[in-house]
């Protein structure tokens, strides 16, 4: 029993880091509020009667970041609810999906022009330097960003949102830049 409610309590611990690391990457208010709606349903934080946004529901599709390199779609998932919309949802399954390894951190999705077109290195590194710089990892050196086809992602059963497991995937390390993030 012990050992089960350790396993939990790590997935608990892992979560809420992951929630800690979308608060620290919020730019904006709208992006706070969606992360507190993540909350409320989680039971974490009692939901809060407004009556400003009665029967509004807050959609992460419209905060999802969304720039274009050479012709290739990036998408990066700013918090939880986001990483889940973005990856389950919009992400189609020949599409390139990016995370930072071992840490809590943006989901990053590529979409080429055409399905199964070559991802060129500079879009790849490009996408990397989002996923690390949206990440706990995000003051640190040569970051491991894991990536696989999107195919290849899955949420388990009971998961809390933002949580998947992946395979079939390589590794690359990228030291995340600012002033690529500021040029877009």
């Amino acid at each position: 029993k012990a050992r089960e409610q350790l396993l939990l309590t790590n997935e608990e611990l892992s979560y809420l880091e992951s929630v800690i690391t979308s608060v620290d990457n919020s730019e904006k208010m709208a992006d706070l509020a969606e992360i507190r709606s993540e909350l409320e349903s989680a039971g974490y934080v009692k939901a809060h009667f407004n009556r400003k946004n009665k029967g509004t529901k807050n959609t992460p599709s419209r905060q999802i970041m969304k720039i274009e390199k050479d012709g290739y779609e990036i998408m990066i998932g700013k918090n939880n609810l986001q990483n889940d919309y973005l990856t389950l949802k919009i992400a189609k399954l020949t599409d390139t999906w990016l995370h930072v390894k071992d840490i809590p951190g943006s989901h990053v999705i590529i979409r080429p022009p055409k399905p199964g077109q070559t991802i060129p290195k500079s879009v790849l590194d490009l996408a990397a330097n989002f996923a690390a710089y949206f990440s706990k990892g995000r003051n640190s050196s040569l970051v491991a960003v894991d990536y696989t086809l999107r195919k290849y992602v899955r949420k388990p059963n009971g998961a809390k949102p933002g949580m998947v497991i992946y395979d079939n995937q390589k590794t690359i390390y990228i030291t995340p830049d600012e002033e690529i993030i500021k040029q877009y």
